[in-house]
Formats: C-alpha cells, sequence, structure tokens
C-alpha cells in the first residue's frame, strides 16, 4: 500500500487566550521563534516530506496570516485558505476543509505545534503502512493537560482528553494523519460539553467503528508554544540546534562568545554577544550585551541595556534600561527606556504587546 498523493492542513485560527497581551492584536501562530513565525515551521515540514497541496485554516487573524504566508510560493507549495468563522473544535476545521481535502489522506498540523528535525520519517510511515489513522505521541511528566492514549499490543484503543487518571504518559500531540474514513466520522460527530468537534472523539470514533489507528512516539524536541514560557523555551532549543551564520557586521569594539546568528544588514556595535543567539536583518545593537538565547528580530534598535533568555519582536526600541532583561517577551514596534542612571545590577522580566511603551526603567 502506497499513499503517493497527501495533502496538508495545518490550523491557524483560534484565540490565542492563552498569548495575551500579544493576540489581541496578532495571530498566536505568528508569534516568532527564532526570528520565523512558528507557523512557517509547519509549513517547512509538511514541504520537507514533499507535501505542497497544503490548506489553513484560519480565523480572525486571517487576513495577517494571509499577508504573512501569502500563496506559499516561497516554499515551492500551494496553500489554500479555508475560513472558520469560529472556533469550533479541531475536528470542525477538518470538517469544514472537506472541499479541499476532496477525500485524499491528509496530515493535519496545529500551526502553533513545533516539533524539531520535522516529521518526515513519520510521514514516510504512514505512507507505506496500511492504518487508517497514525498520532504523533510523545511522553510527558504530567498527562492530564493532554489527550491520553491507550494502547494494546502496539495500537490504540482509546484516546481520553485530560483524563483525571490518565492510564498511560503518552499524550496525543498536534500532528495526525488520516485517510478518508475520518470524513464519515466527522460528520457524525456530536458537539463536545464545551460546544466544538473534538478530535480526540474523531479518533475514538475510528477505533470504535474496527479502523487501525497507529501510533508514533516521537522521541525528539516537541513544543506547544500556546503559552509565554513556551515561546521562550522553544525559541532557547531552537537557536541551540540553528548553525552559526554572519550576514551582518560586527566591529572590532565587540566580543562574541558562542554561537551567533546575524541576519543581511544586522550592525554589533561596541557589544558583547554572548551565543546562542540571533539579530534580525537590519537590526543594530550598540554598546550591550545580548544573550545567551536570545532572538531580537529585524529592525530592532538595542542600546545600553543587556537582555537574556528572551524573545524582541520586530522594530522595536530599548534603550539605555539599566537592570538586566531577562526571560522576557516583548512585542512589536515596542518603546522601552531607560532612566539614563546606567547599569544597576537589576533585573527585569516583562511581557509587553505590540505597540507598547515604557519609559524610565530603573
Amino acid at each position: 500500500m502506497t499513499r503517493d498523493k497527501l495533502k496538508g492542513l495545518i490550523l491557524s485560527g483560534g484565540k490565542g487566550s492563552r498569548l495575551r497581551p500579544f493576540t489581541y492584536s496578532g495571530a498566536k501562530q505568528l508569534v516568532p521563534i527564532a526570528n520565523k513565525p512558528v507557523l512557517f515551521y509547519a509549513i517547512e515540514d509538511l514541504v520537507g516530506c514533499g507535501i505542497c497541496d497544503i490548506g489553513i485554516v484560519v480565523g480572525d487573524t486571517g487576513e495577517q496570516v494571509r499577508a504573512a504566508v501569502g500563496d506559499g510560493s516561497r516554499w515551492g507549495a500551494q496553500i489554500t485558505y479555508v475560513q472558520q468563522d469560529a472556533p469550533l473544535g479541531i475536528a470542525h476545521a477538518v470538517k469544514i476543509a472537506g472541499d479541499f481535502l476532496a477525500g485524499l489522506p491528509f496530515v493535519l498540523y496545529l500551526g502553533d505545534n513545533l516539533v524539531l528535525g520535522g516529521i518526515a520519517s513519520f510521514v514516510e510511515r504512514f505512507r507505506h503502512e496500511p492504518s487508517n489513522c497514525q498520532l504523533l505521541l510523545r511522553r510527558v511528566p504530567d498527562p492530564h493537560a493532554f489527550g491520553v492514549a491507550e494502547m494494546v499490543d502496539g495500537r490504540v484503543v482509546r484516546v481520553v482528553e485530560k483524563p483525571s487518571r490518565p492510564a498511560s504518559d503518552l499524550a496525543v500531540i498536534g500532528v495526525y494523519m488520516f485517510d478518508k474514513h475520518v470524513f464519515s466520522v466527522v460528520d457524525g460527530l456530536r458537539p463536545s460539553a464545551r460546544g466544538e468537534l473534538e478530535i480526540a472523539d474523531t479518533i475514538q470514533g475510528l477505533i470504535d467503528a474496527g479502523l487501525a489507528v497507529a501510533p508514533q512516539v516521537l522521541e525528539r524536541y516537541w513544543m506547544d508554544t500556546g503559552k509565554m514560557g513556551d515561546i521562550l523555551e522553544a525559541n532557547a532549543a531552537v537557536l541551540d540546534a540553528l548553525p552559526a551564520a554572519n550576514e551582518g557586521s560586527i566591529d572590532a569594539a565587540s566580543r562574541v562568545e558562542g554561537k551567533v546568528i546575524l541576519e543581511a544588514g544586522a550592525r554589533v556595535e561596541s557589544s558583547v554577544l554572548r551565543g546562542p543567539l540571533i539579530i534580525g536583518r537590519e537590526a543594530l545593537v550598540v554598546e550591550s550585551e545580548v544573550g545567551p538565547h536570545t532572538s531580537v528580530d529585524h529592525h530592532c534598535l538595542v542600546t545600553g541595556s543587556r537582555i537574556a533568555d528572551s524573545v524582541i519582536m520586530e522594530n522595536t526600541v530599548i534603550d539605555g534600561v539599566a537592570p538586566r532583561i531577562e526571560g522576557s517577551l516583548i512585542g512589536r514596534f515596542v518603546e522601552l527606556r531607560g532612566d539614563g542612571t546606567g547599569w544597576n545590577g537589576g533585573r527585569l522580566c516583562l511581557t509587553l504587546g505590540d505597540h507598547s511603551s515604557l519609559k524610565g526603567c530603573a
């Protein structure tokens, strides 16, 4: 059995309530990890598997997603957008994407999930093995917060959403593979108590129909980037994995320690860079200390400040901030200025949404 034709379906809707204040003004799937929107990693993973016909389910932030992704040509993909008028569940997204999927087998990828190393080996197995559904599973320390798979003789026999007494530590993560049988199951689903068509109920429906649901246990790094702490952790993990590169300039008065990435046009003057870190295109860092595990996105200005273990989004100014900025997530077009007293050895942990302004940081 070979499934030569596979489609991809990425979910990029949802309210992103766990990522406020950023999601008041932007899509959660466009929050950058190592200066790249997390949604782009999902697209790259699918294209890396030879899946270039991709649907993206969008909601209220659909215009932003369309503007960021376009027609997919930069990845050699063809993107079709599917509008979801309300966040009515993952299975609902599959249901409304029926015309795009056209009864073909497909990979369903939640657009705020990150899998280091891609998913090519898992998709290849699905192409050649006679299962009706394959689930990507990962062992987690606290399975109460996930859909949990119960297995017998190598097959999934039950999926329970957020169980009070988990039968295993195998969480169902945000990458799924389905054949045509999923469409009849989602058509027969009824909304759950929270008013959604649940993917766990979909998987259970396949199992109850006697169809084969196979597990694939992921041993590599995975993160659902739906919370701020998760974004910082994922940012650090990706930076650890990226090779050093320099398309910018570092003057002789600066010092570099560890692995550093400078994108095109980035400039560093009289500063200390402690990798791993990334400085985005046309960004300027002057008389500052940056890193480790820090991303500074494009067209940012950092002067007279210290930043570590943080994500700084595009077009942001950080000027003369006395305390060291640590463990922070700072949005787009933010202005953060100190009081001019110089470095004082203190620390700041900040969460600032887009277009924020904070002055007199001491």
